[in-house]
This record gives structure tokens, sequence and C-alpha cells, in this order.
């Protein structure tokens, strides 16, 4: 289970850099930068969930690991 924790820290990162790049000026008040940054984190954390379920279990599925 070693390589699901390493997956979850890689592919929050590589999500968080993803959202990095979504200019979120338009949907969030200005007087609300806190809670802007509260959002990235969540949604950052839920795609980095998301994709290490996907990729364990795609790779349970075709019996590679």
């Amino acid at each position: 289970m070693d390589y699901k924790v390493i997956l979850y820290i890689v592919f929050t990162f590589i999500s968080a850099y993803g959202i990095s790049g979504i200019n979120f000026n338009n949907i969030i008040k200005k007087e609300k930068v806190i809670e802007a940054r509260v959002l990235v984190v969540i949604i950052s954390l839920s795609l980095g969930y998301l994709l290490t379920n996907f990729t364990i279990d795609f790779l349970n599925l075709t019996r590679i690991l």
C-alpha cells in the first residue's frame, strides 16, 4: 500500500499545478481571497483522490500490478 500514498501525493500536486492555471477572478468575489484558496485546495485534494483511485482500479483491472 506504499505506492498508494505516493500516488495520492503525486496526483494532488499535479492537480494543484493544473488548477493554478485557472483564473478564478471572475468567479470569486474580491474580498474572498482565503475562501478561494481553500476552494483550490479542496479541488486539488479531490482530484488527487479521484485520479489515484482511477489509476489503481485501472491497473488492477488490467492486472499490471
